[in-house]
């Protein structure tokens, strides 16, 4: 892999992954773990202070998840990272879930997309509320969900989830506002 750049690696060792996911997941992670690590702190850093989940263990969960996937067709390393970014949302509400089970009462506050709000107050409570919504959403339309998807919880540009869904980064600047939108509606509840 020395020939090509990290980049290309990626995309290569995804590929080989199709055929022995064992022989190459150690090399992909050494090659990725960096990138990883920035999408988690990006998403670690909306959670609430004192949150016991670092972010190695987030990059190791995820990754875990990841590579255990037999029914994934990689397509590249933007590919990658946008499932990346989705199992790391499924760690956090998981972990979220567990939190609150092991609180006392209940009774969910309205919430909305602004991120002020999502580094503030219960996180778990929130995330749980948005990934109900991005379900909602997904249903409604998909694009849309998966747009949130990477650029909130994974970080990417509008040019790079453009390129992952076929469309142009206008369409995505679009699908952005008009889900930001309707979660925000969304989340606030009954009024």
């Amino acid at each position: 892999m020395e020939s090509s750049s990290p980049k290309q690696a990626v995309t290569t060792l995804l590929h080989a992954m199709r055929d022995d996911r064992h022989a190459v997941q150690d090399e992909l992670f050494e090659i990725v773990y960096d990138e990883l690590s920035r999408i988690a702190q990006g998403q670690l850093r909306r959670e609430r202070r004192g949150h016991t989940l670092s972010t190695t263990a987030l990059v190791h969960e995820a990754y875990l998840k990841l590579v255990d996937q037999t029914d994934v067709d990689w397509q590249d390393r933007a590919h990658f990272y946008a499932i990346s970014a989705r199992a790391m949302r499924q760690v956090l509400v998981e972990y979220a879930r567990k939190r609150n089970a092991q609180k006392r009462g209940g009774g969910q506050q309205p919430i909305t997309l602004e991120e002020r709000l999502l580094s503030a107050g219960d996180r778990a409570e929130t995330l749980l509320g948005l990934d109900d919504a991005l379900d909602l959403l997904a249903r409604r339309d998909a694009r849309q969900a998966k747009v949130v998807e990477y650029r909130f919880f994974g970080g990417l540009t509008m040019d790079e989830i453009g390129a992952l869904l076929g469309v142009s980064a206008r369409t995505i600047r679009r699908d952005w506002a008009k889900a930001k939108a309707w979660l925000t509606v969304h989340l606030r509840g009954p009024g």
